[in-house]
């Protein structure tokens, strides 16, 4: 995965830079001490890989930082470095902008939070030479920003709805989201009658790994007419919907085996309890959230599944036992 990771950074430092006009949200869970990003552009996979989920670097138990408008990745690597040196996200911005790896930084947009020993922080900018129209709201705990947009009312529609919206902050990163979701809310997609071309949400919870957040969708791209916000939230609901207790909960390593992860021609998952078979339903879905595999399995407490034929990337699963305790996570293949 890391491998992944810098071979994605190192094909999009060698490739032309492309405005990444976007709106976006970033925050932290006050009680929970999670951390969130969520975000939506009329750029997809086709202009830049993967989709608006470039912009987003989150750092576990730590923070988010957007950056946006004109994405550089050596501003983004220099943001990464000042949240891991303890910097606060207005002393981040004020060297983001001194530093501007192209000495240009009117034509960026940032948004950072941090969560440090109780006490949550924000800081947005957003250059003067950005394209209208273009602004951020900050609160106490979340920055909201954006660009090339419909109006201002797409980012306090944003705010509206992520302040209002009670659950976990999965689903009120989707709530701030669903208050972008018209036609024209970046106005390159008007024509379209979509809000965008590409959305993503993901949140990490105090003790993630960087490379493994325990919430993490992605739309890179859509069929002509679809809004990705709608696909973005068909996939929370078919990983079990909103509520107030939360979602995305990491498979309990007590209870399920995922070998080898990543897979190359064959994956395996082996129950781990003190019975020595079960029964139940094993779903497998896309990064899409589609399934693509359906298998019932009764007296087994190992199910092996061939992914040889399985695009490379990273796929969810969940199983459901006949006594209707789900267990869920997701794997990778290479």
């Amino acid at each position: 995965m890391k491998y992944l990771l810098v071979s994605f950074f190192s094909f999009l430092i060698l490739s032309s830079l492309s405005g990444q006009d976007t709106f976006s949200i970033c925050a932290v869970d006050t009680v929970t001490g999670e951390v969130g990003s969520a975000g939506a552009s009329c750029i997809d996979e086709n202009g830049i890989p993967g989709g608006v989920i470039v912009l987003s670097d989150v750092h576990p138990g730590v923070g988010v930082i957007h950056t946006q408008a004109y994405w550089n990745p050596a501003n983004q690597n220099y943001a990464r470095q000042l949240m891991d040196d303890s910097l606060s996200p207005q002393q981040i911005i004020d060297s983001l902008i001194a530093n501007d790896v192209q000495n240009n930084p009117t034509i960026r947009q940032y948004g950072i939070v941090d969560f440090r020993d109780g006490v949550a922080r924000s800081a947005a900018y957003t250059g003067v030479n950005t394209d209208d129209y273009k602004g951020h709201i900050t609160g106490g705990f979340y920055s909201i920003q954006g660009n090339i947009l419909l109006g201002p009312q797409i980012l306090d529609s944003m705010e509206s709805r992520f302040l209002n919206t009670e659950g976990s902050l999965v689903c009120r990163l989707m709530a701030a989201l669903q208050g972008a979701k018209v036609p024209g809310a970046d106005i390159r997609c008007l024509d379209d009658g979509v809000s965008s071309l590409s959305a993503f949400v993901r949140v990490a919870k105090p003790d993630d790994p960087t490379d493994s957040l325990s919430f993490e969708f992605n739309v890179p791209s859509v069929i002509p007419g679809v809004d990705p916000i709608d696909s973005l939230q068909t996939l929370v609901d078919q990983w079990g919907g909103c509520n107030a207790t939360g979602m995305g909960e990491k498979i309990r390593p007590d209870k399920m085996d995922v070998y080898p992860n990543p897979a190359n021609d064959k994956i395996t998952f082996r129950l781990k309890q003190d019975n020595s078979s079960s029964s139940g339903v094993l779903h497998i879905l896309d990064a899409y959230g589609k399934e693509i595999l359906r298998k019932t399995v009764s007296g087994k407490n190992k199910i092996k599944v061939n992914v040889s034929g399985y695009v490379s990337g990273i796929y969810f699963y969940k199983y459901e036992s006949a006594g209707n305790n789900i267990l869920k996570g997701k794997f990778v293949v290479n």
